[in-house]
């Protein structure tokens, strides 16, 4: 279909171009719209506005170091703000599978933030590159607003979901702690164990991932600003990244600093590996309590059924009544996400030749999708299902037919004769506690201290029981 938009003319530095008359884009990001027709994807807005905080940073820092003119810096910090704001969002128009530096984004910016401020200040000239990309090169810039996209949505969208998750999990081992029932490994019966316990591994194992997370945000905040095209710092000012880092971290509420290893900083991506590698834990984590929940709430008869998952859906289309684990498996599906967002990190980290990685904008955007489908899909598992989650009768009922309660025995009888009482009474369909009594001679009153469930969550060793075997 042709497109039948007035245009008028641009020119860059290869010469003119038609431009969408009401585009504030420019003729080089034009001619990336036209390089790289290559999918629907594109830098998410988060990014888009983080470059913007850097323009609108860079222009400050540049005023107070002499080199800007306050109306040109006044005019470049108006437009750029719109920016952050999210006012030009779709003026964005790159692909997100260009140039591996993501010089057509960062030009981008330059050509909107621009035009938008000669508009605001007629009369003003204010130059893409010489101005609004003053100290700068899309060789630091994209990194930094890479880790800082992701450093914000870790900081402020995936911790706090995981950390709301966590108290939830914490909460349900409270008041699930005075249940008992069979533990389970290898999907084999075990012994004994309590539901509070169990919900306090899962807790556990999100205030983990939690403090795996929290020293990237540290890590992600130590940027490649300053380092210009190759990481010598040229055409700039020795002042300006750490001023503009500092206005970043006042900003954001993070640690921004200029990095000490400028030449790693633009030529890896180590630290963004590392952080996608942490947020990869914490997804698979997710993964084990949500698929825990769906082996404890199956059924509701034909399964294990210890658990009542909240019901928010008909599971069926075919089968009346049916209800399934909907959260728990968009949980797990998002996680697949996740395992192949980290996958693309870590196939483009390994595209570090030279002075710069150039695989900047896949990382970029696979690393902060993950965080932010991880942090959506926490917070909903988090509401709509750990909160309501309600134990049943089954497995108290089930504990005194568990065949690993002759674990119990093995103090005062060993372990040999255990076994075989174990065996027998999984050959003859009775407790551990019958057989017990009456082929190893020992008395209710042992038998009720040496299979005590309560005791058997608990480390410690019936005093007075002698062992008869191995």
């Amino acid at each position: 279909m042709t497109d039948t938009r007035a245009t008028r003319i641009e020119k860059d530095t290869m010469g003119e171009m038609e431009v969408p008359a009401d585009a504030y884009w420019g003729a080089s990001t034009q001619r990336a719209v036209l390089n790289f027709p290559i999918s629907n994807l594109r830098y998410p807005p988060a990014f888009i506005h983080m470059l913007g905080r850097i323009k609108r940073a860079a222009a400050r820092t540049n005023l107070a170091l002499g080199l800007l003119d306050q109306a040109v810096a006044d005019s470049i910090e108006a437009a750029a703000t719109e920016v952050v704001d999210g006012k030009w969002d779709e003026h964005f128009v790159v692909d997100l599978f260009q140039t591996g530096s993501g010089t057509s984004t960062n030009t981008n910016a330059n050509e909107v933030i621009a035009r938008r401020a000669r508009e605001l200040t007629p009369g003003v000239n204010v130059h893409p590159n010489d101005h609004v990309n003053m100290a700068q090169s899309s060789n630091d810039v994209i990194p930094t607003a890479s880790h800082l996209a992701a450093a914000e949505a870790l900081n402020g969208e995936l911790i706090p979901a995981l950390e709301q998750a966590r108290s939830a999990l914490a909460a349900k081992s409270g008041e699930f702690w005075e249940i008992i029932k069979t533990g389970r490994t290898h999907l084999q019966d075990a012994t004994p164990i309590r539901l509070g316990q169990e919900f306090a591994g899962y807790a556990s194992q999100l205030e983990l991932s939690i403090a795996r997370l929290r020293p990237h945000v540290t890590a992600l905040g130590e940027v490649a600003l300053g380092g210009t095209a190759v990481g010598t710092g040229i055409n700039a000012h020795e002042e300006f990244a750490a001023r503009t880092c500092a206005t970043l971290s006042e900003e954001l509420g993070l640690p921004v600093t200029e990095t000490t290893h400028h030449f790693q900083a633009q030529g890896t991506q180590d630290t963004m590996l590392a952080a996608s590698g942490a947020v990869r834990s914490a997804a698979v984590s997710l993964q084990k309590i949500a698929n825990d929940l769906r082996w404890l709430s199956s059924g509701p008869r034909a399964g294990l059924a210890e658990l009542e998952l909240p019901t928010v859906q008909p599971g069926s289309s075919i089968m009346p009544g049916k209800v399934n684990p909907v959260i728990p498996e968009s949980v797990v599906q998002v996680v697949c996400q996740v395992i192949g967002n980290d996958a693309a990190v870590a196939a483009a980290a390994q595209g570090g030749y030279l002075e710069l990685n150039t695989y900047w904008p896949v990382a970029a955007y696979n690393l902060h999708q993950a965080i932010t489908l991880l942090a959506s899909a926490t917070a909903n598992f988090e509401e709509q299902c750990l909160r309501g989650i309600k134990a049943t009768s089954k497995g108290p009922d089930m504990v005194e037919q568990g065949l690993m309660m002759a674990t119990g025995l093995t103090p005062a009888i060993g372990y040999d004769k255990a076994t075989a009482i174990a065996k027998s009474a999984a050959a003859k369909g009775t407790t551990i506690r019958e057989l017990a009594k009456a082929e190893a001679g020992l008395t209710d009153e042992q038998l009720q201290e040496l299979l005590d469930p309560a005791r058997m969550t608990a480390p410690g060793i019936v005093e007075g029981a002698s062992g008869g075997g191995g």
